[in-house]
């Protein structure tokens, strides 16, 4: 069950980069804006499952899906909620497939499909933070006014208040200008998200300007991973006294990806 982002991460589904990540042969159709290191990527995403794996995290380590180098980017693909996964529908061509592959693999785990976004909406997983009582859900490049709505009616139905966040095409996702930092603590980059949208939490605001983003994984108890590039929210997140786990993403930035993307987080507790 998963209501939370705030919540302590108990299982995940990763998809460990091998093969495919690394066959772009259309950087623009993949969204990447250069190839990346095949050794230095391995080192890096096993770095990241370590630290998973010391917190206590399950992984669910599933193969990559063959000629879809953005199946690494687990997030985007499905939404898991207390009452089971929503199938998502990626606004992105070259992604397309990739939402049955990880319904396969969910319901593989016993999860059942709670919903899905439907032709013509998109939605992707980047856009949406759950954040116990609140849904909140980025309308963005990647997620359309259509998915937007069917994503907030379903959540609607199950007791979440939708909060949505218009987003500049410069913002490819919501995650990049917030997330969860706890269970009731966002980190908000103050520029892009209305103060009155975050009314009821407490928060950390950052300015989101060079390498800054909100692009972080909560995993509970006060921890938190984050890219070790991200250099202001590592100084503020420690100075509120929580432990922050620095880790190099650098060769999943050249996707577009953080550490946020390479997780789907299945349960919380």
């Amino acid at each position: 069950m998963l209501r939370n982002e705030g919540d302590r991460l108990t299982r995940v589904v990763v998809c460990s980069p091998k093969e495919e990540y690394f066959r772009v042969g259309n950087l623009k159709g993949h969204n990447f804006f250069e190839l990346p290191d095949r050794d230095f990527a391995i080192r890096q995403h096993d770095g990241l499952k370590s630290i998973l794996r010391d917190f206590g995290t399950e992984l669910m380590d599933i193969p990559e899906l063959a000629r879809h180098p953005n199946s690494v980017f687990t997030r985007d693909t499905a939404l898991c909620t207390p009452s089971g996964y929503i199938r998502l529908r990626l606004g992105l061509d070259t992604r397309r497939e990739e939402e049955r592959w990880m319904s396969d693999a969910l319901e593989s785990i016993g999860e059942p499909c709670a919903g899905e976004i439907k032709e013509p909406g998109t939605v992707e997983g980047g856009d949406v933070i759950l954040a116990g009582p609140v849904a909140f859900l980025g309308r963005s490049i990647r997620t359309n006014d259509e998915g937007a709505a069917q994503l907030s009616s379903l959540l609607r139905d199950m007791g979440y208040e939708v909060r949505t966040i218009s987003l500049p095409e410069s913002i490819l996702h919501l995650d990049k200008v917030l997330m969860a930092a706890g269970p009731n603590r966002m980190l908000s980059c103050s520029d892009f998200i209305p103060k009155e949208s975050l009314k009821g939490f407490e928060v950390i605001e950052i300015s989101c300007e060079g390498g800054s983003t909100a692009n972080i994984i909560c995993l509970g108890n006060n921890q938190i991973i984050v890219d070790r590039s991200n250099h202001e929210v590592i100084t503020r997140l420690e100075t509120r006294g929580l432990l922050v786990h620095a880790v190099d993403l650098s060769e999943f930035a050249k996707g577009m990806g953080g550490p946020n993307c390479l997780i789907m987080p299945v349960e919380r507790v």
